[in-house]
């Protein structure tokens, strides 16, 4: 027999080691792994980790095989960790209807447990008395089981799991919008069992999604069958939101230790060195200690001052864990093997030699890894006010198996046992290497050949649909529904993909199923899921964002391929020629750059050999599944219209299963034609008139609610039943509709009863003269009757309410009236596809949305991400009943995402997104640029088109002046109102476009002073300087004449009001707020107070605290005020750099705003000014003229301020006179 070598010896001390320390707690029956002698419970996080060690020794023992013995002891190794990950699998089949359940809810109610018994594979624990939902557990074992499957071994046995499997991943590809309770399975750090968005769950995802995508679980001897598919885009969504929330962990935690997992080994999912530098020093910075890393700043658990008999701590009680939290060694041995992985020898031999120093040595020669470091309780005082000066004692659970794990696998790659590629063997070590230029591949396919011949004509060359065949085109809707049919299994009841949006980088690919060739066009050229595909500047807008998107976001082999149909809707009006937009951007194609991107423009048949093919296996014919599993299967989604592509349709004998699916889908979607034209012959007036119309809609509403309502002085606005069109007025003050009219309301036809007559309402499309009368009819057969009513219109019978708003819908697409399709748009409730991931993107640039008009009760906060259900629902009740709100809500949050996502910095120092005020805004723009009423700015707004609303959205938030004018396009019975488009100003009328004003503001919408102002004409004088004039240049002689505004008058009155409406704050400002707080007793605000005890529950860069500060902010109904009273604040926060120690108990920020408001006025009167200067805001009593000064300049409002300050605060200041500069 040979002598055992010396590496052979030195793995045998390891096996012991694993032995006595890991395995001796895995369950005979299950092979799950119990927490320790004392505790049952078996976590699935800590399962995972702890295995590690065998697995990586199982390799070491094959690698080193002196003898047969080891060859045998590497198998029986392989197979511990093989009876673990399948003990693990049986508990998560046990719940499979939660998986189910998931994937539509994203509820905590409805997730995988977290920890199960570790006898029985059963849960311990209810569903509400655990914070069971964490994503990155779920994420972690996808991952492993993906590394460990491609380095040979078995785990998965039979096609029923594959399926359980394939949901797990639609289970995790939501990662990306799922608040949950995260590594440390706390929530928010109170640990009050607040779920938040956790950068180490979405980081987790990613990479098992990327691990696990075209893996066979079969290993090397399976076949399509066992194939896991993951659509692009889900990853691509979480890497954005991973990028956006790194450094900080999440909402409540700045910084965490969990992210080493992200950063580096397992997961390695952030591609940027930078960001992972970043990351990692913040860590070693904030919370590497003597004894290992603490998790996050201010975590009390098993702290000598935490109270064990308590699940939840207060918040205020936060400050006491400062400096003492307990440190974890196990984070040491993720920087060792990150050493490992990066070969950086100091930092193994570093780490290597810290954890010999922590590590507890039995008699027996076993090494422990304690679980934490905490800080002796007779020493508490000693380390909080010197740092890392005390010795800690080891606490916990020991050993900690996950650390003991991590440590094992780490001595063997330290040593050499394991090289890196073999604990890694999917190569997720390189995520960050170099990733070449992105060319873009793009095909232009003409719908028909009458517009392939319009192509021509202006010289471009392209192929029709029909031409391209045998390769197939469909819309990406199509796309949606194959994929429903992904991981379906009726054995376990599993449904299979939900029906989820598929994003650009899905489309851009080639998919061969049942032997064809497809191709996909975007998502955004689909015109049936939301109204701003039939908008062919948006459309060219939206190609330049996905283009960018491409370039930056694709990471598969082969080029992407984007195939751009031009369709019969990107012709102009009379469809003669291709719409001038359309035909630019292909112009601009050709030039091979378009927004940034390199294309190449080409047949498709050329891109065959360089795109990226995705095979479909799950719908080959021999994988049993169903395309209709029974005939309402092959109806998709309710609120489909138009058809697909009728070129690309087989004959009817050739078509297989497959094509009939195809055309199922697509014939559920072609529209029939029922309604009559607008009658133009009848010169009767106007079936309804606005205001008619409106009281008679309430007042049926009413009757439907059984509500009581009289027909006369309904103050729009303010009602809850404010529902119709006409009654939009986002400007001006409420006003009550004229007594007179009410004579002589409109006669809706009303049977014996006296109730409404539908039939007779049915009849009466024949003769409106609008499309919108047609719309107000079906808008009260849909109250009254409910959108399946069944008008039989014209003798007809299966013709319902909603089937005749589909089709006036296209018809106002066609006629592109914005107001009109947004109206409908409401009616049928159409929600925007990826409404949930725009919100999700805000939330994750540490934005918070609120929806619906202020003040609060009716305006909505969002904090964390929502499932699309729950989002419209909250936006409709947010909107009061007023549904056109509802829909450009929507459509608002829509732009917002595409602007966080391709412009962050015009969001700088914007916490919270006031949806509806935003709104308010827009429409008082309109009305100040059209000097129209409020009325008329609303109507306007509503009746832009999509871009530009966008471009309106874009002015408003960089602050920059733009122009608006009112388009001739003749009046067509059809169209309301007249069409307004919007462009920016040249230099001449122009304010400085940077962001001089650290200023902002709202009201209830007052009208911008529309009364004239008898000022001094010389007053204006200065109209072009680039800020507005000061009281200097006031002359005391007063004119009879009025001035109007000027080019500059109102300029710093607009500026604070905007910034007011989007919440910005002076950079620095929430910092600078929480160390003012440490010196006094609270800020009072508009009787609001922000007490100094958050200070004690938040750190100064917490986003908690920022929001906190905003929520007492927002309490202040005007803008304009809630901007003077931040400047206020500002000023206020010098006085932190002082060294004064308290400046007092409750500061009333309200009471210097109007001490430095009297000082202004004061002054002024001093230069003589009488009459309009002198006017009082009503509401708020502050000067109009001091809300129009310029911050700086020695009569901007920061000097008053500052007087008023030193005033309000003289008996704290120090004496020297000089400190106050």
């Amino acid at each position: 027999m040979r002598s055992r070598s010396n590496s052979g010896v030195r793995l045998d001390g390891y096996a012991r080691l694993v032995q006595r320390t890991i395995l001796c707690h895995q369950n005979p029956v299950t092979g799950l792994l119990s927490a320790g002698t004392d505790h049952k419970d078996a976590w699935v996080r800590d399962n995972v980790y702890s295995i590690l060690a065998v697995w990586g020794l199982g390799m070491a023992y094959r690698k080193n095989a002196d003898r047969d013995e080891d060859k045998a002891k590497a198998y029986e190794l392989e197979q511990n960790v093989v009876k673990l990950m399948r003990g693990l699998l049986q508990c998560m089949m046990r719940q499979v209807d939660k998986v189910e359940k998931f994937k539509c809810t994203q509820s905590t109610k409805d997730c995988l447990h977290a920890k199960y018994n570790s006898a029985t594979c059963a849960t311990v624990v209810g569903d509400d008395q655990w914070g069971h939902l964490q994503v990155d557990a779920t994420s972690l074992y996808l991952l492993f089981l993906a590394q460990m499957t491609a380095s040979g071994l078995r785990i998965i046995f039979t096609l029923d799991e594959v399926a359980f499997i394939q949901n797990l991943v639609f289970y995790i590809e939501a990662a990306y919008k799922v608040a949950d309770y995260g590594i440390w399975e706390r929530g928010d750090k109170t640990n009050q069992g607040i779920p938040e968005l956790n950068a180490s769950s979405v980081g987790m995802a990613k990479a098992a999604l990327e691990a696990i995508d075209e893996l066979d679980l079969f290993g090397a001897h399976g076949g399509h069958k066992s194939v896991i598919h993951v659509l692009p885009d889900e990853v691509e969504h979480c890497q954005s939101i991973l990028y956006s929330m790194l450094p900080r962990a999440s909402t409540s935690k700045e910084i965490d230790a969990g992210l080493l997992s992200i950063i580096s080994y397992p997961a390695f999912a952030v591609e940027d060195v930078n960001l992972v530098n970043v990351t990692k020093s913040e860590i070693i910075s904030k919370l590497q200690g003597r004894y290992g890393c603490c998790r996050f700043l201010r975590d009390g658990y098993k702290t000598p001052r935490e109270d064990p008999s308590r699940l939840h701590y207060d918040p205020a009680e936060l400050k006491l864990f400062e400096n003492i939290e307990c440190e974890w060694p196990v984070f040491w041995t993720y920087f060792l093997i990150d050493g490992v992985f990066n070969e950086d020898k100091i930092q193994v031999e570093e780490y290597r030699e810290a954890l010999e120093g922590i590590l507890i040595r039995e008699k027996n020669g076993i090494v422990l890894m304690p679980e934490l470091y905490a800080v002796p309780p007779e020493k508490v005082d000693e380390e909080y006010e010197n740092p890392h000066s005390v010795d800690r004692v080891p606490m916990g659970k020991l050993p900690h198996l996950w650390g003991q794990s991590m440590y094992v696998l780490s001595c063997l790659l330290a040593e050499g046992f394991l090289a890196a590629g073999e604990i890694d063997p999917l190569n997720r070590r390189f995520s960050t290497g170099f990733k070449p230029d992105v060319v873009v591949q793009v095909t232009i396919l003409a719908e028909s050949n009458q517009i392939k011949n319009l192509l021509q004509d202006h010289g471009i060359d392209v192929q029709s649909i029909a031409d391209i065949h045998p390769l197939r085109v469909q819309p990406a809707r199509i796309l949606s529904n194959l994929y429903t049919k992904l991981g379906r299994n009726e054995n376990m009841k599993l449904s299979g993909r939900p029906h989820r949006h598929i994003g650009v980088l899905g489309t851009s690919k080639l998919y061969v199923i049942r032997n064809q060739i497809f191709a996909f066009t975007p998502q955004f050229t689909d015109q049936h899921h939301f109204y701003l595909a039939l908008d062919n500047q948006m459309i060219v807008e939206m190609l330049k964002t996905e283009l960018a998107y491409l370039t930056s976001c694709w990471r598969m082999t082969g080029r992407p391929t984007l195939t751009f149909p031009i369709t019969h809707t990107m012709l102009v009006d009379d469809g003669t020629d291709i719409h001038p937009a359309v035909l630019a951007t292909i112009r601009k194609l050709e030039d091979g750059y378009f927004g940034g991107a390199r294309v190449k423009i080409g047949k498709l048949s050329e891109f065959l050999t360089t795109s990226f093919h995705t095979h479909l296996s799950f719908l080959d014919p021999d994988c049993d599944v169903k395309l209709f599993d029974d005939p309402n299967e092959g109806c998709c989604s309710p609120d489909s219209e138009y058809g697909g592509y009728p070129a690309d349709f087989c004959e009817k004998e050739s078509q297989d299963e497959l094509d009939q699916y195809i055309n199922d889908i697509l014939q559920s979607t072609a529209l029939k034609s029922y309604l009559p034209p607008t009658s133009k012959t009848a010169n009767q007036p106007p079936r309804f008139s606005a205001n008619h119309s409106t009281q008679e809609i309430l007042s049926i509403m009413a009757k439907a609610k059984g509500l009581e309502i009289p027909a006369v002085s309904m103050s729009l606005p303010t009602k809850v039943l404010n529902t119709h069109r006409k009654s939009l007025n986002l400007v001006d003050t409420p006003l009550s509709f004229d007594r007179k009219d009410s004579e002589n309301v409109l006669n809706l036809p009303k049977d014996a009863h006296g109730d409404l007559d539908c039939r007779k309402l049915v009849e009466h499309l024949n003769e409106c003269p609008t499309l919108h009368d047609q719309a107000d009819i079906l808008y009260i057969l849909h109250i009254v009757k409910g959108p399946d009513w069944d008008t039989e219109l014209n003798g007809q019978y299966g013709v319902t309410v909603h089937c005749l708003l589909n089709e006036l819908y296209r018809k106002a697409g066609l006629n592109q009236e914005w107001g009109l399709i947004r109206y409908i748009s409401g009616i049928l409730k159409k929600r925007v596809e990826v409404l949930a991931e725009a919100c999700t993107d805000l939330l994750s640039h540490h934005k918070q949305l609120t929806v619906g008009l202020p003040p609060e009760p009716r305006e909505k906060i969002i904090t964390t991400p929502l499932p699309p259900e729950e989002l419209t629902d909250l936006i409709y009740e947010a909107s009061g009943q007023d549904i056109s709100i509802a829909v450009l809500t929507q459509e608002i949050i829509m732009y917002l995402a595409m602007y966080v996502r391709s412009q962050p910095s015009l969001f700088m120092e914007m916490l919270r997104l006031r949806i509806g005020l935003i709104i308010q805004v827009m429409a008082t723009e309109l009305a100040r640029s059209l000097k129209c009423s409020g009325e008329e700015a609303s109507e306007s707004l509503m009746n832009l088109s999509p871009f530009d609303m966008k471009n309106l959205l874009h002015h408003i938030l960089s602050g920059k002046e733009f122009g608006v004018e009112r388009s001739l396009r003749p009046m067509d019975s059809s169209s309301s109102s007249p069409a307004i488009s919007i462009h920016e100003m040249g230099h001449s009328g122009a304010t400085k476009t940077g962001r001089s004003g650290i200023t902002k503001l709202k009201s209830e919408m007052k009208q911008f002073f529309h009364e004239s102002h008898s000022m001094s004409s010389s007053m204006f004088a200065s109209t072009r300087g680039s800020t507005p004039p000061s009281p200097t240049s006031t002359s005391p002689t007063g004119s009879d004449r009025d001035i109007s505004w000027g080019d500059r008058k109102g300029q710093w009155l607009r500026r604070r009001r905007l910034d007011g409406a989007i919440n910005r704050v002076p950079v620095g400002f929430y910092e600078k707020v929480w160390k003012i707080l440490q010196k006094c007793h609270g800020l009072s605000i508009d009787g609001y107070v922000l007490p100094s005890s958050t200070t004690r529950e938040m750190t100064p860069c917490e986003i908690k605290f920022a929001v906190h500060v905003e929520s007492v902010l927002n309490h202040v109904p005007q803008p304009e005020y809630r901007q003077l009273l931040v400047e206020a604040i500002l000023v206020l926060t010098f006085l932190s750099d002082v060294e004064v120690n308290s400046i007092g108990g409750i500061i009333h920020v309200d009471q210097i705003v109007h001490m430095a408001n009297d000082l202004f006025l004061q002054e002024l009167k001093s230069f003589g000014a009488t009459g309009g200067i002198l006017e009082k805001d009503i509401a708020t009593g502050i000067c109009h003229f001091f809300y129009d000064s310029a911050p700086s300049g020695a009569y901007g409002t920061m000097t008053y301020l500052t007087k008023a300050i030193i005033i309000y605060l003289q008996d704290f200041l120090p004496s020297t006179g000089c400190v106050m500069q």
